[in-house]
């Protein structure tokens, strides 16, 4: 999990490589940093855009995990136009979001591995917007994922270029 880098030359956004570059500083001897390692005085730019969720099991057996924001940056008042820190994933104003966040939280978990990638935040303040995000792995003990680290960086869809579909993609 934590040789290479071929994900970092997928991340689009410089302020996302910065906070990959980041979290990977803090990885020691093929350890996962733990939520102590990250010091709000060093990431302190992406703080208002920064997350970190903790996995609650599920309550009844066959149920589905939850996912709580332990941290969540005063940006996050412009999507939701409340508090989100101390409150799950399913609480949000996000409808059909909920079962995207959960499958993309629950892959971290299970492949300990990074994720990036881009989507709408489909929240009141957000159909405008597109939500560009990392999530990387925290470990207490250096190996077991508990936690997830964030980063969101959100841009109005007319300023995100838009790209081809495949179909149209023309060929040198």
């Amino acid at each position: 999990m934590l040789s290479g880098n071929a994900l970092r030359h997928q991340i689009i956004l410089p302020q996302q490589q910065k906070f990959y570059d980041y979290w990977r500083s803090k990885c020691r001897a093929g350890k996962f940093p733990s939520r102590e390692d990250i010091l709000p005085e060093e990431i302190h730019q992406q703080l208002p855009m920064t997350t970190i969720m903790e996995r609650v099991p599920a309550a009844t057996e066959g149920g589905q995990a939850r996912y709580k924001h332990r941290l969540a940056g005063t940006g996050f008042w412009n999507l939701y136009d409340q508090e989100i820190q101390g409150r799950h994933v399913d609480e949000l104003p996000i409808g059909c979001r909920v079962d995207y966040w959960h499958k993309v939280l629950d892959q971290v978990i299970e492949t300990r591995k990074p994720l990036v990638g881009v989507t709408r935040p489909n929240t009141p303040n957000g159909s405008h917007l597109a939500q560009f995000w990392v999530r990387l792995p925290l470990s207490e003990n250096g190996t077991d994922i508990n936690m997830i680290l964030g980063y969101d960086h959100l841009a109005k869809m007319s300023d995100v270029p838009l790209v081809k579909p495949q179909s149209e993609k023309i060929y040198a």
